[in-house]
């Protein structure tokens, strides 16, 4: 019986022994396990970064088309209270006191007469391209007894606003290397008796006391002429000869395009900027009424640089908007 237990007990201990031992893998096993596992994660990691590279390029292209349209929007409401839209005759004339037909605004507005971000500096990169007379409404701006009164009622003020492609070859901070839409406005008096001196324009007007912006003068509607279009394209100015606007031209959008598809969207009297840009219109002065185009860049999100040019094969990154936009403000004559 002894012999029995001690027989058993000893082989326990030896078999105890043989599964303490250390166990491992071979070099061919190793490498073989390295291989299968190189074949297995290898496609799956393409496959994970292609769906993040999809994805962020479809991102771009959404947030792209999005903003343009928001853009086209913001223009296209802004335009609606337009009395009078300049073409293509007055954004590239200058002012001629002479001869009216020829007269024009070029030489009165930014860039040529000077603003910050569009000046005489950068006439090149800084293009007007709508550029528009409105009559705005102005809130809470006309006391009902006097100026001071807590009572107010609403006015109305005419306005000059342009909007600007402004280029950026040079990528500076914070802007894109492709270009922006920028706007530009200024505002004049309320005309009524009791219009408010305090409302947020910044020189005071000689004759209603009331305050408006550097540079204003109001449209010239009593100008020599036989048509509306030959007395705008009168306007001056109040600024000095060598003098400067101190308002802003605000960017509104940025990674607009620098290239395009050529097209002939309208005859070429009424073409203001170039087709091949991502900002032009088509400006018809006579009836208030212009077509306008934007044209976005969304690869330019992806690569801050501008080296892909507008292609059919990759027209899906250069998202486009237009919109017919009719002039309904009207002149106040009394």
């Amino acid at each position: 019986m002894k012999n029995l237990i001690y027989f058993i007990l000893s082989r326990f201990i030896k078999c105890s022994g043989i599964n303490n031992k250390n166990g491992g893998f071979t070099l061919i096993e190793l490498l073989v396990a390295m291989v299968l596992a190189v074949l297995v994660i290898t496609p799956l990691m393409i496959f994970m970064i292609n769906i993040m590279d999809t994805d962020q390029k479809q991102q771009a292209k959404a947030t792209t088309e999005q903003e343009i349209q928001a853009a086209q929007d913001y223009i296209s409401r802004d335009m609606e209270q337009a009395i009078y839209i300049y073409d293509s005759d007055g954004l590239t004339r200058n002012n001629n006191s002479t001869t009216i037909t020829s007269s024009g605004i070029k030489d009165q507005i930014p860039p040529v007469k000077g603003a910050p971000n569009c000046n005489s500096s950068n006439t090149s990169n800084c293009t007007p391209v709508l550029v528009f007379w409105k009559r705005e409404f102005v809130a809470n701006s006309v006391g009902v007894t006097s100026k001071t009164d807590t009572t107010k009622d609403d006015g109305f003020t005419y306005s000059l606003v342009a909007y600007y492609l402004i280029t950026n070859p040079s990528g500076t901070s914070p802007w894109s290397s492709s270009a922006r839409i920028a706007r530009f406005q200024i505002r004049g008096p309320v005309n009524l008796a009791n219009a408010d001196a305090n409302n947020d324009n910044v020189t005071n007007d000689s004759n209603s006391n009331e305050k408006v912006d550097i540079g204003y003068n109001p449209p010239p509607l009593g100008a020599n002429g036989a048509a509306l279009k030959e007395k705008m394209n009168q306007w001056k100015t109040s600024l000095a000869a060598t003098g400067s606007y101190t308002q802003r031209v605000e960017t509104l959008i940025d990674y607009i395009s620098t290239s395009g598809p050529l097209v002939t969207p309208c005859s070429t009297p009424k073409l203001i900027g170039t087709t091949t840009s991502g900002f032009f219109a088509c400006v018809d002065a006579n009836e208030i009424l212009a077509q306008v185009y934007i044209r976005g860049n969304a690869f330019i999100r992806l690569k801050n640089n501008n080296s892909l040019s507008y292609s059919q094969a990759n027209s899906a990154y250069f998202p486009s908007v237009s919109n017919r936009i009719q002039g309904r403000g009207f002149i106040y004559t009394k």
